[in-house]
């Protein structure tokens, strides 16, 4: 009985707070826009018998996710996000991993301290954060004010309201979510796997790529997909950094919610994007099962 209720547990929480607001969210997008709170129709009554059940359910459609292929706004959006969360995430393996080797490779009493530099910066809020690289990018900014005082450049380069920007807010802000996961796969290695590859000919070099890249697989793909999701719908980073220019799925589905107040083609956004996530979200979960058996 108490295994039952362990297992029961988790099942109630996805219920709960994942699945039962997930089918709200689905059951907005078949529905029409109104002029009204809530904003769209039909709404469920259930004094009206099983006529109004059938009335209902004969009102849901799905017109708005034909308007979604209609309208090039939404595939420009899902496109854009993609490359930018593509792109992001391969940016941040590309800092994230030397980072997590140099902590792997620290002495021991130098890692709690690496691990908590790391972690430092959960500890104050992501908006404060994310406002502060507005500070660093801006025309005025720090960043400009020092290469001007160095004399690199000759007038302050535009970096705030650009691609760039964002993906510099992206990699920095998800930048613990790929080092953390590398770095618990790099400190398991066995340090006497690269010594036999050394004995036997490998350089350094050669035995970093054949033995430690390899053996950090799991590590390097869990933090790609820890990166590539949040990355993938995110709104907060765009809308600061990134400015007017930048296209982002995130940004599309707020204005349909807060400025256009269309709920029902929002809902179809997310339920989209969802479908979208759903397969990285399935190969993470995949890739979670064979680590957790291969440490068994």
């Amino acid at each position: 009985m108490r295994r039952l209720t362990l297992i029961a547990l988790p099942y109630l929480w996805l219920l709960a707070l994942f699945l039962v607001p997930f089918l709200i969210v689905v059951k907005i997008s078949l529905s029409d826009v109104a002029l009204a709170r809530p904003p769209y129709f039909p709404q469920f009554d259930l004094s009206a018998g099983w006529s109004g059940i059938r009335d209902f359910f004969s009102e849901l459609d799905f017109e708005n996710f034909v308007f979604l292929t209609t309208d090039d706004l939404y595939w420009r959006a899902y496109l854009s996000s993609l490359r930018i969360a593509f792109l992001s995430t391969v940016f941040t393996l590309a800092i994230g991993f030397p980072m997590a080797y140099a902590m792997a490779s620290a002495s021991r009493e130098w890692r709690p301290t690496l691990m908590m530099l790391v972690i430092l910066p959960f500890w104050t809020s992501f908006l404060i954060r994310v406002y502060s690289w507005m500070g660093i990018l801006s025309n005025n900014g720090l960043l400009n004010s020092f290469l001007l005082w160095l004399g690199v450049i000759d007038q302050p380069l535009q970096i705030m309201n650009t691609e760039i920007a964002v993906y510099i807010g992206i990699v920095y802000t998800y930048l613990p979510f790929m080092i953390l996961p590398v770095y618990s796969t790099l400190e398991k290695l066995d340090g006497s796997l690269l010594e036999a590859a050394e004995d036997l000919g490998c350089t350094r070099t050669s035995a970093f790529w054949r033995v430690t890249v390899p053996l950090s697989k799991p590590g390097i793909i869990a933090g790609c997909f820890l990166v590539f999701i949040p990355a993938l719908g995110e709104f907060v980073i765009p809308s600061l950094l990134g400015g007017s220019q930048t296209l982002m799925i995130g940004k599309v589905l707020w204005e349909e919610f807060f400025n256009n107040r269309d709920w029902p083609v929002a809902s179809a956004v997310a339920v989209v994007l969802l479908a979208i996530l759903i397969i990285p979200i399935i190969l993470f979960q995949r890739n979670e099962q064979k680590q957790r058996e291969a440490d068994q």
